[in-house]
């Protein structure tokens, strides 16, 4: 064991990957010798060579397009979008071609690539570095999705991306970078792609959350605490392939729902979870279930992000909205 941030347990998942499997390449605009511009590869090169962790150009296209071909050679492409705002440059490659591959090819041809990617505001960054493009994701069949809250989980569901011989878009929220330090193996370990997690049992409302809005979630649900009110914090590890399994099951616990989300409210993640807990637990529910997300726009620069971000006010009013309807 060892104590590691989450950036770091992201650099210790491709280092034990690197090395464990010969077919595992990391690559992206700086990605080598400076180590990336959080510096998650920091080291990496220096490790296994220019050939294994190299730079790219400046071109996200070209980035994901070598990926794509890479992968159907049998290769296990690790590829590093710099910011998430970068990959419109990118989603013919991520999302129209390593997504289809297996089907266009008859299953003849598969696409075991990582595309890494920073996400999320609140870090004073400029347009398209604050970004939160999850929803456009998840809308695309044959990719999965995957939003790591904490050191332990990021390395492990990363460990799983790699090997996975399907695309997977892997996204890593910035301000949980240094956020804080947890035990994490220092071996090789996997954390099962499309398992939720239940951080913090309760019995009277869900709180359904992903990446930093998990700490929000539960930060709001120590605060209710104190009002004798129990709420369930369940972090979804995975948008695509949703575990509504684990959902359902505290939702017919606790009768009501809210869930969380930090990207803009129309059409992300948390309406296709709504969606899918109606059509599977409506009878369960004895209130409509709520969004807490951003607004409907585009997200703003320094001095307004905290304001727009979601926090554990706006969370609180919903579980109160829901427990009074």
């Amino acid at each position: 064991m060892a104590q590691m941030n989450m950036k770091e347990a992201i650099r210790d998942a491709m280092r034990v990957e690197l090395k464990n499997d010969p077919n595992v390449y990391v690559f992206g605009e700086d990605v080598g010798k400076v180590g990336g511009v959080f510096r998650a590869t920091e080291g990496l090169q220096g490790e296994f060579g220019e050939d294994r962790v190299f730079d790219t150009p400046l071109a996200e296209s070209a980035i994901a397009g070598m990926a794509v071909g890479m992968g159907i050679q049998g290769f296990r492409p690790v590829a590093e979008i710099q910011f998430v705002g970068f990959i419109y440059e990118a989603l013919d490659q991520m999302f129209v071609q390593a997504a289809r591959m297996r089907y266009r090819s008859g299953g003849r041809y598969n696409s075991p690539i990582v595309f890494r990617t920073p996400f999320g505001g609140g870090v004073k960054a400029a347009e398209l570095h604050t970004d939160s493009l999850e929803g456009l994701a998840i809308q695309t069949p044959g990719i999965k999705v995957i939003v790591p809250s904490n050191p332990y989980d990021a390395k492990g569901l990363l460990v799983s991306a790699i090997r996975d011989n399907d695309p997977v878009f892997f996204m890593e929220h910035l301000n949980l970078y240094h956020a804080f330090r947890q035990d994490v193996p220092e071996e090789a370990y996997t954390v099962e792609i499309g398992k939720a997690n239940i951080v913090r049992e309760g019995s009277d409302v869900t709180i359904i959350a992903y990446g930093l809005m998990v700490h929000t979630a539960v930060k709001a649900a120590e605060e209710l605490e104190k009002s004798g009110i129990k709420a369930e914090v369940i972090d979804l590890r995975t948008l695509l392939p949703l575990d509504i399994e684990t959902i359902v099951a505290s939702i017919q616990k606790t009768n009501r729902a809210i869930v969380v989300q930090e990207a803009q409210k129309t059409s992300g993640a948390a309406a296709e979870i709504i969606a899918q807990i109606n059509e599977n637990a409506i009878l369960h529910l004895e209130a409509p279930v709520l969004r807490v997300a951003g607004p409907d726009t585009v997200y703003p620069f320094a001095l307004v992000e905290d304001a727009w971000l979601p926090n554990t006010a706006r969370i609180i009013k919903a579980v109160n909205d829901v427990l009074n309807f």
